[in-house]
Formats: C-alpha cells, sequence, structure tokens
C-alpha cells in the first residue's frame, strides 16, 4: 500500500513539472521579427557615414563670422527669452556654441504615463533583454528626462555633468536649476542608429499633479527640447485619451512645430476592430481643439513593442504604419544636414531683421531728440507707439523683408527695458575696413553663402575643408589666368 501511495505521487510530481513547464513556455512571448526595422533604418549597411566634417567647418565658419557679431552686437538673445515673438520655432539658445550647430537630429517622445514610450525606445533599439533597455512598467516609470545618445560602451552621464560639459549641447538647461538637473539623466549606448539620431524620453504626463511638485519648471523645460526636436513623437494609449490641463498646455507649446509631429495610437492590437475604430474616433475628438490645423493630424497606429502582434487583429495594417513611422524617422536622419543649414538661415533672417529693427529705433530716436528734449520720455514715446513713427513700415520697405517674420512689437517694451536704446551703435557704424560691415556679411550668408553650401549637398559635392581657410567660406577662387 505505501508503493502505491509513493508511485502515485511520483506521478502527480512529474504531472504538475510537466504542466508547469507548458505553462512557463506558453506565457514567453514570442519576439516580431525586426527585418524591416532594420532594413527602413539602414541598420545593416556597411557603408561609412557621409563625411559631413567639411559641412560643418563651413558652416560654423559662417555662423561665426558673419551672424555672430550682429547677434551679439544687438543681444538678440535676450529678445528671444521673452518667449512674445511671432515666430514660434527653434534658437540658437542664450549660449549658442559649436555644439548646437554639430549636434544630431533629436527624437522626443512626450504624452501620458505609461503608453510607451520608454518601451518604443526599447524596441527601436532592440535594447530589450539586455543591460542596456530602459525600465518599463505599468505604473508612472520615467521620473527623468533621459537622453539616450551614442557611445563607445554603456554608460550613465549625469545632468550636471553633460550641462558643464560646453561640447556637448546641452549646457543652457544649466538656467532651469540645480533640482531640474538631478532630474536629467544620460545613457551612452553603442548603437549603430544613434550614430545618426539622439532620442530624449519624457516623465509622462499626470493629470492630477501639480507642477511645482516636480520641483523645476517642467512645461519650460519641454519648451526647450521642443525648440530643438527634429521628430516629435506624441504618443497615447486606448486608455489614456482623456486631456487634461497639463497636456492642453503641451499642445499650446507645440503650436507652429506641427510639421514635425507625429502622433501615436500605441498597443493597438490590444483591441478588438470595433473597439479600436471607438478609439481612434475619441484621439482625434480629443486632440480636434488643440490642434489648430486645416488637415488632421496624422496618427500612427500600431504596437512598438517586440512582442508578436495579439491573434485576431490587423496585423498586415500595424507592420505598413509601423514602417511609415520608421520612413518618417529616416527621412529625417537622411536630410539631417539640410535641416541644419536651413535652420541657421532662418536664424540669421530672425537676427537681421531684429538688427534693423533696433537700428530704426535707435535711428528714430536720434532724429526727435534736441537739445532740451528728454531723453527717457522720447524714447518711451517711440516704444509704446511704434507706429506713429513708422519703426516696422519702414522694415516692411525693404524687398526682402516679410511682415510674417516680424517680431510683435510688445516684445521691445521688454526688451528696452532691459537695454537701453544709448548702449547701441548704428548699423552704419558697425563697419571696419578689415571686417567690412556686419549687415554687408550677414546678408551675403542668407542670399549667397548658405543656399550655395546646401546646393553642394543637395548636388553630393563635398566642400573643401581647407577651402574656408583659403579663400573664406562662400567664396569662390579667382582664376588669375583666365581671360577676361
Amino acid at each position: 500500500m505505501k508503493g502505491l501511495n509513493l508511485l502515485c505521487c511520483c506521478v502527480a510530481s512529474l504531472l504538475l513539472l510537466s504542466t508547469a513547464e507548458e505553462v512557463e513556455d506558453a506565457s514567453e512571448p514570442t519576439k516580431r521579427d525586426r527585418s524591416h526595422l532594420e532594413s527602413t533604418l539602414k541598420l545593416n549597411e556597411d557603408k561609412p557615414a557621409d563625411d559631413v566634417s567639411g559641412v560643418l567647418q563651413r558652416l560654423r565658419k559662417i555662423y561665426h563670422s558673419s551672424i555672430k557679431p550682429l547677434e551679439h552686437s544687438y543681444r538678440y538673445n535676450e529678445l528671444r527669452q521673452h518667449e512674445i515673438t511671432a515666430y514660434p520655432g527653434r534658437t540658437l539658445g542664450s549660449s549658442a556654441t559649436d555644439g548646437e550647430i554639430t549636434s544630431k537630429p533629436m527624437v522626443l517622445f512626450l504624452g501620458p504615463w505609461s503608453v510607451g514610450k520608454s518601451s518604443m525606445i526599447n524596441y527601436l533599439l532592440g535594447l530589450d533583454d539586455t543591460p542596456y533597455q530602459l525600465y518599463t512598467g505599468a505604473e508612472p516609470t520615467t521620473s527623468e528626462f533621459t537622453v539616450i545618445m551614442h557611445g563607445p560602451k554603456l554608460k550613465t552621464i549625469e545632468g550636471i555633468v553633460m550641462a558643464a560639459d560646453s561640447a556637448r549641447s546641452f549646457s543652457p538647461l544649466e538656467k532651469f536649476g540645480q533640482n531640474f538637473l538631478e532630474k536629467l539623466i544620460g545613457i551612452e549606448v553603442p548603437h549603430k542608429l544613434l550614430e545618426r539620431v539622439t532620442f530624449v524620453d519624457t516623465p509622462g504626463i499626470i493629470e492630477n499633479r501639480k507642477q511645482q511638485e516636480r520641483g523645476y519648471p517642467f512645461n519650460d523645460v519641454c519648451q526647450w527640447f521642443i525648440d530643438r526636436a527634429d521628430l516629435i513623437f506624441v504618443v497615447f494609449d486606448p486608455t489614456k485619451l482623456d486631456v487634461g490641463l497639463e497636456l492642453e498646455m503641451l499642445f499650446r507649446q507645440l503650436k507652429g512645430r506641427e510639421s514635425q509631429i507625429r502622433i501615436i495610437l500605441n498597443k493597438a492590437d490590444s483591441l478588438a476592430t470595433q473597439e479600436l475604430m471607438r478609439v481612434y474616433g475619441a484621439l482625434f475628438w480629443s486632440l480636434a481643439p488643440l490642434i489648430n490645423v486645416t488637415e488632421p493630424p496624422r496618427v500612427y497606429v500600431s504596437s512598438f513593442w517586440p512582442q508578436e502582434y495579439h491573434p485576431d487583429t490587423h496585423k498586415d495594417l500595424f507592420l505598413k504604419e509601423e514602417i511609415s513611422l520608421l520612413e518618417d524617422l529616416n527621412q529625417v536622419i537622411e536630410n539631417r544636414m539640410e535641416n541644419k543649414i536651413a535652420f541657421i538661415r532662418q536664424h540669421a533672417i530672425r537676427v537681421r531683421i531684429h538688427a534693423l529693427l533696433v537700428d530704426r529705433y535707435l535711428q528714430t530716436y536720434k532724429d526727435k531728440m534736441t537739445f532740451f528734449s528728454d531723453g527717457e520720455l522720447v524714447f518711451r514715446d517711440i516704444v509704446e507707439d511704434p507706429d506713429k513713427f513708422f519703426i516696422f513700415k519702414s522694415i516692411l520697405a525693404k524687398t526682402n523683408v516679410s511682415k510674417f517674420d516680424l517680431p510683435n512689437r510688445e516684445a521691445y517694451k521688454d526688451f528696452f527695458g532691459i537695454n537701453p536704446i544709448t548702449s547701441f551703435k548704428l548699423l552704419s557704424q558697425q563697419c571696419s575696413y578689415m571686417g567690412g560691415c556686419f549687415l554687408e556679411k550677414i546678408e551675403k550668408a542668407i542670399t549667397r553663402e548658405l543656399p550655395d553650401l546646401l546646393g553642394s549637398i543637395g548636388l553630393g559635392k563635398k566642400p573643401n575643408v581647407l577651402s574656408c581657410d583659403i579663400t573664406g567660406c562662400g567664396e569662390t577662387p579667382k582664376n588669375r589666368y583666365k581671360k577676361p
């Protein structure tokens, strides 16, 4: 009898063990094929990256020799800090360095908490089940701004170190205080995709949390990254479609950047077809008041993580949506130099217009001043009503100035409240025998040098690195032996 009981116990143990193994095998999710991701992002290509060192050297030289002198002379960055301009978008920051010019394209991930932002980065980089993967979970897991960039080996960099390193493009973040720098972290990963792009993961939006509880100006920090992002992924999932004050403020900050925004409905394979259609419509209904564009926003519907799609879902549709989003990402990477040159040229146009306006304010002030005039009262009258003195209309009379590029008039009340008009010089006085005139140099950069540099990339030419030192950027060496 004892032998029979022992045999039954052994059989039961074997059955339990085999059942546990079957359950364990069934619980292990199968991984999705990554061939489409690697082919779209060209991760398997062995060809060397494009040599853009010559282009960057010329771009830096143009900026430092033709744009930066006028920018500093008329304190353009102090105007930009007021955030009251008519043209939202990217800036070079209050402490522009070469890091701003040479930085790689930046992809910013925004959205509510636990919608899959960190999981999406892990999936794009293939970091799942590796020591490099970002921590994910159902609860709010990311409380820091995490910058994922390329490095020779896995390395974590504290925010204080990132801000102190002038070679990086993150030194302006010091202005947000030490509390924020403690919430900033950099991770270097040896990955081929990160050689061409940088990812930024942000803390999830939690609507029931007040901004002051974060300990730093969250919206201001988001604006800094938004201004510098080449592509912005705003991620949602089917369970977090409600729009609160913090998300509404975020979309207000995104105005003017609609061309860079990609809205993603993640975890789409967790719903049946009918439910997915309802959620898709609800997302449009929630976002419609926040995005003021004539065309509805493009929403990518898929599940961005390495596990296979759930059965009985639209796998083909999700795969096509994923490839379409990857193509957008690859396009930004491929056009990084063109976008950089276009951005510097746009910045130069704004600096030039600001200098023309300050010059016009100063010239009007000098014309109205007499021996018995009170300079403060005279200039206050000019600043309060610039239209009475045709300040802005005189700038628009120039053939190469658009009314859509003019800053807000209110910005100059604050600007001249900090910077007395008497501290500036007229543009006609900003000339030297050796260096030439500031205005002529920036106009040459806008009309000739930067378009020529852009054209050389489009034609597949590689500008000579040494030509800048010999002839000056944008100038073609003259053939002394050619007959006129």
